[in-house]
């Protein structure tokens, strides 16, 4: 099942190093909102997330929200915490790697996708040819969809989700 691996694991978004993220060279982080940023539907960033996005940016990475969101949910979000964005990104599709490309003129081989969802973020990560990092939600989600999503998740990594 390695087209669901993530290439990289971390508990949450602000345990990646950011020396680490140099080391890879990666110039552009396609990063997701709900469960990765903050908690689902919330519109304020997580303080642990806005400390490690301004180490980030002075490092000179560029971040980019990509979300399958509608534009009123993004747009707001990406400009509390500074950075580009792309709604509706259709993930798992290539969609929203091509649209970050061409915000940032960054190419594939250095961006890296971070999210909590395996069907999403990182099977997005692998059909656009772009590694990924895979994080712990915040919170596990009540609809019976997610659940599902979940259990899913949880049967392919060998662990309970969150």
């Amino acid at each position: 099942m390695g087209i669901f691996k993530p290439n990289y694991f971390y508990d949450k978004i602000w345990d990646i190093p950011v020396s680490f993220l140099l080391e890879n060279d990666f110039k552009c982080l396609l990063l997701d909102v709900d469960n990765t940023l903050t908690t689902h539907d919330n519109p304020e960033p997580r303080i642990e997330a806005l400390s490690w996005l301004d180490k980030v940016k002075k490092a000179g990475i560029i971040p980019v929200v990509v979300s399958n969101n509608t534009e009123p949910r993004v747009e707001p979000f990406a400009k509390k915490i500074g950075t580009e964005f792309v709604s509706h990104a259709k993930k798992p599709l290539a969609k929203g790697t091509k649209e970050a490309v061409k915000l940032t003129g960054i190419p594939k081989k250095q961006m890296l996708v971070i999210g909590d969802q395996i069907f999403t973020d990182i099977l997005f990560g692998k059909w656009s040819g772009v590694k990924s990092v895979l994080v712990e939600p915040f919170e596990l989600e009540e609809m019976p969809f997610f659940k599902v999503k979940r259990f899913l998740e949880s049967v392919i990594l060998g662990k309970k989700r969150g």
